[in-house]
C-alpha cells in the first residue's frame, strides 16, 4: 500500500502550532569537525586561505584557522530542522544573515528559535511562518543569527492524508 505525501513527515510543528512569541532552544547540539568544515568547504570550491592553512592562520588574529560561514549556517539550520521544518513545504527566503564569532574545528553549536511571524499562503493547505535562528557556541557566544521564512503545511488540510 503506496505511503500518504503526509506520511513522510513528523506529527507536530503544522503552521497552526506555531505563535508570534513562541521561542524553541532545539533538543541537539553539533560539534563541528575538521570533516565538516574542510568538506563542505571543498564542496563549495571556497579557497580562502583561512580555512586552509593551518601555518599561516596559526599566526594570525584568530591562532588557527576559521570554519567557513556556510557551515556555520547549514549546520544551524539543520540544527533548527526537527521543530521548524518537519512540515515544510518550501524554503521561501533567508534574510539578515549574520556571522557574529568566529567558529573553529571542535566548536559545539546550539540552536535557539523565536516565531516573528505567521500569515496565510495563497493557497488554503498551508500557512507561512518567519523564524528568527539563533546559534551560540559552547561558551555562550552568538555565533550566527538569520531568519527563515517557510511555507508549512496545515494541519486542517494534511493531517487526515
Amino acid at each position: 500500500m503506496p505511503r500518504s505525501i503526509a506520511s513522510l513527515t513528523g506529527k507536530d510543528n503544522y503552521f497552526e502550532d506555531f505563535r508570534v512569541g513562541d521561542t524553541f532552544e532545539h533538543a541537539r547540539g553539533k560539534t563541528i569537525t575538521e570533516m565538516d568544515g574542510v568538506l563542505i568547504t571543498n564542496l563549495v570550491m571556497n579557497t580562502a586561505e583561512g580555512h586552509f592553512n593551518e601555518d599561516r592562520m596559526s599566526r594570525g588574529p584568530q591562532g588557527q584557522r576559521i570554519v567557513f560561514g556556510g557551515v556555520t549556517i547549514s549546520m544551524a539550520i539543520g540544527l533548527a530542522m526537527q521543530d521548524t521544518g518537519e512540515q515544510a513545504l518550501a524554503e521561501l527566503a533567508l534574510d539578515k544573515l549574520r556571522l557574529r564569532t568566529p567558529v573553529f574545528h571542535g566548536d559545539t553549536i546550539y540552536v535557539t528559535t523565536g516565531v516573528l511571524e505567521t500569515r496565510a499562503a495563497d493557497q488554503p493547505e498551508a500557512g507561512i511562518v518567519r523564524f528568527a535562528h539563533t546559534a551560540t557556541n559552547q561558551h555562550g557566544k552568538v555565533v550566527f543569527e538569520g531568519e527563515r521564512t517557510v511555507l508549512l503545511k496545515r494541519r486542517s488540510h494534511w493531517e487526515k492524508r
